[in-house]
Order: structure tokens, then sequence, then C-alpha cells
């Protein structure tokens, strides 16, 4: 899912089973095209500022495939653990303002639904 937010762009997705297990979030590349140029193979850095301010870096591929779409997975193994990550989190990252740093810099944001007075209620992770 892409849209913008205060003319920033995003990219988003709710968490499967399997990427909370194996410490990586998958996006097709159709999803993270205005952010990356694919090359299969390569690897790219992502500089990332949780919702405490935090900086974590997270290293991602490009996978090329005829089955099931070009797609980019991201590994995060270490703020899956802290952040305590379960299946159907919605995470977003916001492309923040860019330096002369050879990186791309963005904004995570997780949310996870609970449910409060018989209301579903999505609410931002402050963990």
């Amino acid at each position: 899912m892409e849209n913008q937010e205060q003319g920033r762009l995003t990219f988003s997705k709710r968490l499967t089973p399997i990427e909370v297990e194996k410490r990586i979030i998958l996006f097709f590349y159709t999803v993270v095209a205005e952010f990356f140029e694919f090359e299969e193979g390569r690897q790219f850095f992502m500089d990332v500022t949780d919702n405490l301010g935090k900086e974590w870096t997270f290293v991602g591929t490009f996978h090329a495939n005829s089955i099931v779409e070009n797609h980019v997975s991201i590994s995060w193994a270490q703020f899956s653990l802290e952040k305590g990550l379960k299946a159907n989190d919605e995470v977003t990252f916001t492309e923040k303002p860019q330096d002369n740093g050879p990186w791309k810099k963005f904004k995570v944001v997780i949310k996870r639904k609970i449910r409060l007075f018989g209301q579903d209620i999505w609410g931002e992770l402050m963990v």
C-alpha cells in the first residue's frame, strides 16, 4: 500500500506470521519502486528512526522471480525482537528528507489492532 503523508511518500503492510518468525519483511517491488532502483541480488541499506527516536539500519535485498513477481526483502532481526512484533501488526515506512548520505532515510511506525469496548482500534506501539 502506497500513499502520501504530509507530502512524503510512504509504504506499508500488515505483517504475516512468516515475516514475524523469520524477522524479515517482504514487499513486492512495485510497492517500493519510488524509493529504490531494482537490481537483482543487490543489497541496499535503510537508515530508520522509530517512534521513540532510536536509530536502526535495515538491510534489504532485491529478488527476481518470474512466478511471484520481483520483490524486496528487508532484514530487521534485532528491531523485530526488541519491538515484540506480531502477525497482523501494521508497519509503515515514511521517507525522511535526504542529506548527502549514501542510504535512504525513513521513519518507521508500527501499529497493532486492539479490541476496546467491542471496537477494533489501531494503536501505535510505543516500545
